[in-house]
């Protein structure tokens, strides 16, 4: 388990700093801890880190960002599971929270019942990265050269979501390709750079900073239309695999029992930050997809996604780790 803790202090580039909120019922009295269960350098690690930045001017105490990595992420979120519910300590999860209890064996906790939702943040557009050095440039020439060298094109994943993705696209297009789990998107990249890894599935947010070396290619998005960021790299069903749509999300939870005023003053800060002009162009620098949701229209899609992956998992397609 790795623990990075870093308080977010107030520089010469932050935001305009609005006045600070009214603490109602005492909140925040002491620094709010925001728990990501992944290691550093990954992309919710960057947002979380973005988001506590631009949230410090506002709140009468610090955001402190936590790294508490493993087990796919249950061991961060166990933390806040168990947590007094008094907005103290958050937790930043990607969409595999939900889908975990299909793809773990066990899991201390249920993923929608034992937490409060507070807002949907973003959009997690999946991008299929290679290094430059690898004999294929385009997803169709990748394929071709798995079908040739069965099982040694591995594709590399940090959490359920990709693994997923990675799998189902070597499934759909009839080719052997081992999943190589990392703990962080961070950490996939450099083994792409590297040369270490063939391919791997990971956020726009942990691409982005390495395609400007050149020693990166983006073969694919996951969704069913280009990214924004990417607009010049086809989708998935562009190149041949038909109906392939697949995406996640980052969003803000809270431990069980949290009181509703408290959930809405939470979800109104963050979405404050959200709607400011120079956040979102900060977001877009970052490669990420703003998609702002509060409370009830994240449980709606953690609910939504609980069904998908249910019935992914009857079907064979989601099997549980041994």
């Amino acid at each position: 388990m790795t623990l990075h803790r870093r308080p977010f202090l107030l520089g010469a580039a932050a935001l305009a700093a609005p006045a600070p909120l009214a603490a109602q019922g005492g909140w925040p009295s002491r620094p709010v801890r925001v728990i990501v269960p992944y290691a550093a350098s990954g992309g919710t690690d960057i947002l979380a880190r973005a988001v506590g930045e631009a949230l410090r001017p506002s709140l009468p105490q610090p955001i402190v960002v936590e790294n508490r990595a493993g087990a796919a992420g249950v061991v961060g979120s166990e933390v806040v599971a168990r947590a007094e519910p008094d907005g103290h300590t958050l937790l930043m999860v990607v969409s595999t929270h939900v889908m975990n209890r299909y793809h773990l064996p066990s899991m201390p906790f249920d993923p929608i019942r034992d937490f409060s939702p507070i807002a949907m943040l973003t959009r997690n557009t999946m991008v299929l990265v290679a290094g430059a050095s690898q004999p294929f440039d385009s997803l169709r020439a990748m394929i071709e050269h798995a079908k040739r060298n069965p099982g040694r094109v591995g594709t590399g994943s940090t959490e359920a979501l990709s693994s997923f993705i990675g799998q189902e696209l070597a499934r759909r297009a009839g080719v052997d390709m081992p999943d190589v789990a990392y703990r962080s998107g961070g950490q996939l990249m450099n083994d792409i750079v590297a040369g270490h890894l063939p391919t791997g599935w990971t956020s726009t947010v942990s691409a982005a900073p390495h395609m400007q070396t050149g020693r990166v290619r983006i073969l694919a998005v996951s969704t069913g239309s280009r990214s924004a960021f990417f607009p010049e790299v086809p989708t998935a069903a562009e190149q041949g695999v038909a109906e392939f749509d697949l995406s996640g999300w980052v969003a803000l939870l809270g431990p069980p029992r949290m009181d509703a005023a408290l959930v809405a003053q939470i979800d109104g800060a963050v979405q404050r930050v959200f709607g400011d002009a120079a956040f979102q162009d900060r977001l877009r620098a970052l490669g990420v997809e703003r998609d702002f949701r509060p409370a009830p229209a994240l449980l709606e899609a953690m609910q939504r996604d609980d069904r998908i992956w249910a019935a992914a998992a009857q079907a064979g397609h989601i099997r549980p780790q041994q």
